[in-house]
């Protein structure tokens, strides 16, 4: 199949192209795994993107890599799955739903909650359509027959499924705890969801006076409005000062309660003034103390942050407002005696922003610990999960081994619903996948469960489990790889694999791909408040998808964060032209060449063998790095190859047959150019999808899309390592010639006399193989090659491995120039024989390095003491 007539236009156009190109693959079904049994099963599953609005330059980049990963495979016959979905996102979602209905003039709470869930499917429907859309510009190769969401029916049977067995084997309770509470959105979060930020504040210095009479107890706090909620105040049982204290009893300033002075080792005799207040209900650390002694819980204040009936005069109150109002108080009243400047770490919600409150509630936790020690036991199997860069499998485990129990419930309505209910008259708790059959007698718990509780179930959940006859979850799990940023290493990646060894006895995935995060080019953080983010579809809409992708995936190695340039992105575009203009040259001479005609067994020159051999090499390093995911590696070596050995040389070098008179070279390099186009479109496909795809289509070609075409693999019948070092001197050659016309501004137009003076036969032999190639590039007036000719008087020079150059220029030669420039190179050289002398002299060195290092450092001592006695007898020549 080929097309017949060229039609490109001069300048590559994305928006033309990409359009349609997506359209095609989908309608062709291209990107479905079609579970064919003798192709063995490749799986990435998406991490769903929350369904709250526009995919930004993190989730391009991270679905880049995944695409490039997901189209390599299935090129090389894998039975690929990419499997799509979105997250619900309980408090993101929530948020912007209930933001939505404030500007309408009502609340949540006016509608009721089947009135507000239907609006939040509205949300989600209008929402995901925005991430589909996004998902096409990208390009990517998403199997949507599969597509998925967190909410789904099967996804919800998971979810209760798995709440139902942890319940039941005791690794899900509720209880009355101190938990993380977002006055804003009214929510429980858990630990990971809340980010702590270096706050000044201040450290208060109160007297509490003894009931009787005999003095007072000092004790400091930077949250003075909880005071209300004191229960007790704590003593080191071995510090001295307070010994003859334990057990008497503090009347609390304000409140008037009676409190008791209780001993415990957590109290730090070194911090303050060795007491502390004791607030069981508002702080995670009193509310251990309180157990141990007994204490009462007093909680101070409601779900808003506002002081409640406990607060005595302050009910009402903001719990900061509260604070203004306490100190002043407290001041008035002289039990705040000394107010310090104190910098503290406050813990402030991910979602909301607001400050986060420690707060007595009764809520679902899964404990960690037994899930955590299984996770842990297989990272020391030979089938554990591998963390790529390697560094962060320790961040991992580091976590993992000091982790606590996970509140699971959250105070939405937009989730999955605990599927918990309560007896109305006894209080007896059913878990269950269904309701009890006498519902009326029972009322279901009112909270849904943290977002992070249905996504860690994601690679199993996605493929029918529980029904482990599903033919997906028995085909395709578990997955190959997963990519993701390190931001969410302990949100997502610890509890998906929790749960699937779990679950399922296995590792959700073999390899975890971290990558970065993208920050602008000064290397902040992109963020609204800084007004420094880039939206990938304004990318998309400059310079194409491609640009894009080439520039996200091959920009930085695996871990690190990424610096976001509009230059470089250009770069890209530049790059894609490029690589247009080739490949239209390529076609405009290949006089409809069709793939059957496509010959590469006859006679080849330097440059049709040098050109087969480099695409061999870069077919073994490419895919190699694409296993080892060093996109960033594929990237240099795709630009040099397709810029430098194709484009400025290959493609220059073919012109030579192509405009000649020989036809049996002319269809040789047809058919070269059609080849090494079509492979090297196919190992550039994954990065750049568009172009490759619309190139390759004008193409002499078989099959309907390159999306479904053959992986390149090596052929060793079209490796010629010869015509590598052949074309290497040649190319040394060219380039030394052009410098030099350059040095001395002789314009390429002019011509000039070469000699060429090769050190043995077997060079003087290449040489005259490449004749005309020196002929047309050099543009010599004249050229002498021989192994005995001797250097004219006054002539440039380029000393270079195995030949001599001499370039005759009376009249523009300045002699002390060219000595001057002849002792910078022997100063050059003899840099260049230190260093070689002094690794071979390091003992080190030798006794490690393999043999075939030794030698090749050995024959660069001698290459460069060659060159340096040849430098210095020209130096003598040109003195005489």
């Amino acid at each position: 199949m080929a097309n017949q007539e060229i039609s490109m236009p001069t300048k590559y156009d994305p928006k033309s192209t990409e359009e349609k190109w997506y359209s095609y693959w989908l309608d062709g079904k291209f990107f479905e795994a079609k579970g064919e049994e003798d192709k063995k099963p490749y799986t990435i599953v998406i991490p769903p993107p929350n369904v709250t609005g526009k995919l930004h330059l993190g989730h391009a980049w991270d679905t880049t890599l995944q695409d490039i990963l997901i189209r390599t495979k299935r090129m090389q016959g894998y039975d690929a799955l990419w499997l799509p979905g979105m997250d619900h996102a309980g408090i993101a979602t929530q948020a912007k739903v209930e933001g939505k209905l404030r500007e309408e003039g009502v609340s949540r709470y006016d509608l009721g909650r089947e009135k507000f869930l239907e609006k939040s499917w509205e949300w989600k429907s209008e929402y995901a359509d925005f991430i589909r859309n996004q998902w096409s510009k990208l390009g990517l190769s998403l199997d949507y027959s599969r597509e998925r969401f967190t909410l789904d029916e099967g996804l919800s049977k998971a979810v209760r499924e798995v709440f139902v067995k942890l319940y039941e084997k005791g690794l899900i309770y509720r209880g009355e705890y101190i938990i993380n509470w977002d006055p804003q959105t009214k929510t429980a979060l858990s630990d990971i969801e809340v980010i702590y930020k270096d706050v000044q504040g201040g450290f208060y210095h109160m007297k509490y006076p003894l009931v009787d009479g005999s003095g007072h107890i000092e004790v400091a706090t930077t949250r003075p409005e909880t005071m209300l909620g004191d229960t007790a105040v704590a003593v080191h049982p071995e510090d001295d000062r307070y010994k003859h204290l334990i057990g008497k009893k503090v009347k609390l300033p304000i409140v008037g309660r009676e409190i008791e002075i209780v001993a415990d080792d957590y109290v730090d005799m070194e911090f303050g003034s060795g007491a502390v207040k004791i607030t069981p209900a508002h702080d995670p650390n009193d509310f251990e103390i309180g157990n141990r002694h007994n204490l009462e819980r007093v909680l101070v204040m409601d779900e808003s942050g506002k002081m409640n009936e406990n607060a005595g005069k302050y009910q009402g109150m903001d719990r900061f407002e509260c604070r203004k109002q306490i100190v002043k108080d407290l001041q008035d009243e002289g039990i705040l005696f000394k107010i310090e400047e104190h910098m503290h770490s406050v813990g402030h919600s991910e979602r909301s922003g607001a400050v986060v409150e420690p707060y007595l509630s009764t809520q679902w936790f899964v404990k960690m610990g037994p899930l955590a020690e299984e996770a842990i036991k297989l990272q020391q199997k030979e089938d554990k999960v591998n963390f790529v860069p390697e560094r962060f499998e320790k961040t991992y485990l580091h976590w993992i081994e000091n982790i606590r129990d996970w509140c699971i419930s959250r105070q939405l309505w937009w989730g999955h619903r605990i599927p918990a209910w309560y007896h109305n008259e006894t209080g007896e708790i059913y878990v269950g996948h269904d309701a009890p059959k006498d519902l009326e007698n029972w009322t279901q718990d009112e909270d849904v469960l943290d977002t992070w509780f249905s996504s860690a179930l994601w690679p199993f959940s996605t493929m029918g489990w529980p029904d482990e006859n599903s033919k997906d979850f028995k085909r395709y799990y578990s997955t190959d790889v997963l990519v993701t940023g390190y931001d969410i290493i302990y949100f997502w990646v610890a509890r998906m694999i929790f749960q699937g060894l779990e679950f399922t006895g296995e590792r959700p995935f073999k390899d975890v791909l971290i990558h970065g995060l993208v920050r602008d080019s000064e290397g902040r953080k992109m963020s609204k408040s800084l007004g420094n983010g880039v939206d990938p579809m304004d990318v998309i809409d400059k310079y194409g998808a491609d640009a894009l992708r080439f520039f996200l995936s091959t920009g930085s190695s695996p871990g690190n964060d990424l610096r976001f340039y509009w230059e470089k992105v250009e770069s890209t575009w530049n790059f894609g032209n490029k690589i247009w203009n080739a490949s239209r040259f390529a076609l405009m001479n290949m006089e409809g060449l069709t793939h059957d005609e496509i010959d590469l067994s006859g006679e080849k020159s330097i440059a049709d063998q040098w050109i087969l051999t480099r695409l061999q090499e870069t077919i073994d390093d490419v895919t190699r790095l694409i296993d080892d995911y060093e996109f960033g590696e594929v990237g240099r070596l795709l630009y040099n190859f397709i810029w430098d050995d194709f484009c400025d040389w290959y493609i220059e070098m073919a012109k030579l047959p192509l405009y000649g008179e020989d036809e049996d070279a002319k269809k040789m390099t047809r058919s070269i150019l059609a080849h090494v186009l079509d492979q090297t479109m196919k190992l550039l496909h994954p990065f750049m999808p568009f172009i490759t795809e619309e190139i390759w289509q004008h193409l002499p070609h078989e099959g309907e899309s390159i999306t479904v075409a053959p992986w390149p693999v090596r052929d060793e019948s079209l490796n010629f390592p010869e015509a590598t070092k052949k074309m290497n001197l040649l190319k040394e050659i060219i380039r030394s010639v052009r410098n030099t016309r350059a040095e001395l501004n002789v314009p390429m137009s002019k011509k000039i006399e070469l000699i060429i003076k090769a050190k043995d036969n077997a060079i003087l032999s290449n040489l005259e193989e490449g004749r005309s190639y020196l002929e047309k590039f050099c543009n010599p007036e004249e050229l002498k090659i021989g192994t005995d000719l001797q250097a004219p008087e006054k002539s440039m020079s380029s000393i270079l491995t195995g030949v001599d150059l001499y370039l005759p220029l009376a009249g523009l030669l300045d002699i002390d120039a060219e000595i001057a420039r002849l002792e910078k190179e022997v100063k050059r050289l003899d840099g260049e024989v230190e260093r070689v002398q002094k690794k071979l002299s390091n003992q080190g060195f030798v006794a490690k390095a393999p043999a075939a290092v030794i030698e090749e450092e050995k024959a660069k001592e001698q290459d460069y003491l060659e060159k340096r006695a040849t430098v210095l007898s020209r130096i003598e020549e040109l003195k005489a």
